[in-house]
C-alpha cells in the first residue's frame, strides 16, 4: 500500500510519497505490553536477547513484526503518535532508554517523531534500499530492534533531523514513575525543564560512637538518602582509621546524613539519633573508650544548633535517660570520609561489631 505523507515545516509544505510495509493492527494499544529491565538493574553490556520464539510469546503480533521483522505499523492508528505526556520512550524489547518526551514533537506524519535520541542513547543506523529509494533504518543498539527510520526534514531549530519511530518499538515510561522504574537519572533533564521539582536535600553530621553500628540503623531511615561514615571535630589534616585511633587526632567517628526535609525533619532525624546510642555517657560508647567516640552533633546551621538545643533540652527536662545528656552541640568542621572498607560495613560483614540498637 502507498502512503502520501504530509509534513508541514517552516521552510514549507514537503510532500513526501513513502511505500510502507503495515503490520495488521486495528487497535492502537498492544494486546500485551512485556515489561522489560530497565538498565540500572540490568546493565545492557548483560542484556542477552531473547530468541525468536521467546520474543514471539512475550510481544504483541504488531510489536514482534515491527520490532523483528521491519513492519511498519500504521500512521494516526498507534499508541504514541498523539502522547503529550512528559516522560521517555525505552525499546520495548530490552528497556534501553531512546527517546524523550522534550524532544518530541508533531510532525504530521502520524507516528511519533522525535529531533534527537536521548544524549548518551547510541541508535544504530543502516542504509535502507528497499521500496524505490534510499532510507536510514535506525535501530537499538542494545536489542537490535527496528524502530523506524531518520531523515533531515525536522525542525531546522533543533538540529534539522526527524526521527520517525513505531510506537510498537516502544514502552513508555510516565516521568512520574520513571525514578521507581529504575531510570531515575534521566530526571535531571525534565527538572531543567521546569516539569518536576528538583528534590530538595538536607545535610547533618552526627556522631555517636561506632560509626559502623550508626550507619546501618541510619541508612535504612526513611527519608534519609545517603550515609558516609568518616571523621570531623578534630584538628588532623587528612586523618587515618590508624590516626584517630590513637584518640589524639580530635576527630570523632562521625556520620555524614544526607535526607530529604519533606519526608524527615532534622528534628525527627535527632529524635532518631538520640535512641540509638547513650549520650549520657562522656566520650564512650559502651566498649568503647576515648574522645573518639564521644556523642556529638555538629551543625551547619544556626537553624540546625537552634533545634539540636532544642531537643536535647527538652530530652533532659523530660528525664528521658537516667543521667544528663553530654552531646557536644558544636558548629561543624571539615569532614573527612573514612576509608572505602569501612563504607556499609556491617551490609560487607554481617554479623560484624555493632554496638547500636534503635530503643523505644
Amino acid at each position: 500500500m502507498k502512503q502520501l505523507t504530509i509534513k508541514s515545516l517552516t521552510a514549507g509544505i514537503v510532500l513526501t510519497a513513502v511505500v510502507f510495509v503495515w503490520a495488521r493492527s486495528e487497535n492502537p494499544t498492544p494486546s500485551k505490553t512485556p515489561t522489560p529491565t530497565p538498565p540500572s538493574l540490568t546493565p545492557m553490556s548483560d542484556f542477552k536477547k531473547p530468541s525468536p520464539a521467546e520474543l514471539k510469546s512475550a510481544l504483541s503480533a504488531e510489536q514482534f513484526a515491527v520490532t523483528q521483522q521491519c513492519g511498519t505499523e500504521p500512521p494516526f492508528k498507534n499508541a504514541y503518535w498523539n502522547n503529550h505526556k512528559p516522560g521517555i520512550y525505552v525499546d520495548v524489547v530490552s528497556g534501553e532508554p531512546l527517546f524523550s518526551s522534550l524532544d518530541k514533537f508533531d510532525s504530521g506524519t502520524g507516528w511519533p517523531s522525535f529531533t534527537r535520541p536521548i544524549q548518551g542513547t547510541e541508535i544504530a543506523e543502516k542504509k535502507d534500499v528497499g521500496f524505490g529509494g534510499v532510507r536510514t533504518e535506525v535501530r537499538s543498539k542494545g536489542a537490535d530492534s527496528h524502530l523506524g527510520h531518520v531523515f533531515d526534514d525536522g525542525p531546522s531549530d533543533k538540529g534539522g533531523m526527524r526521527y520517525c519511530i513505531n510506537s510498537a518499538a516502544l514502552k513508555f515510561v510516565p516521568m512520574e514513575t520513571m525514578e521507581t522504574a529504575g531510570y531515575g537519572k534521566f530526571l535531571g533533564a525534565f527538572v531543567a525543564a521546569g516539569l518536576v521539582k528538583a528534590t530538595e536535600h538536607e545535610t547533618a553530621l552526627l556522631a555517636g560512637g561506632c560509626f559502623w553500628g550508626m550507619e546501618e540503623i541510619l541508612r535504612q531511615i526513611p527519608g534519609i538518602t545517603k550515609t558516609t561514615v568518616g571523621y570531623s571535630g578534630g584538628k588532623t589534616v587528612n586523618p587515618t582509621y590508624k590516626d584517630i585511633c590513637t584518640g589524639e587526632t580530635g576527630h570523632a567517628e562521625a556520620i555524614q546524613v544526607e535526607f530529604d526535609p519533606s519526608k524527615l525533619s532534622y528534628e525527627g532525624l535527632l529524635g532518631y539519633f538520640f535512641r540509638m546510642h547513650d549520650p549520657t555517657t562522656l566520650n564512650r560508647q559502651h566498649n568503647d573508650v576515648g574522645t573518639q567516640y564521644r556523642s556529638a552533633i555538629f551543625y551547619l546551621s544556626e537553624a540546625q544548633k537552634k533545634t539540636a538545643e532544642t531537643v536535647k533540652m527538652k530530652l533532659d527536662e523530660a528525664k528521658k535517660f537516667r543521667k544528663p545528656i553530654t552531646t557536644e552541640i558544636t558548629v561543624a568542621s571539615k569532614f573527612y570520609s573514612a576509608e572505602a572498607y569501612h563504607q556499609k560495613y556491617l551490609i560487607k560483614n554481617p554479623g560484624g561489631y555493632n554496638c547500636h540498637v534503635l530503643r523505644d
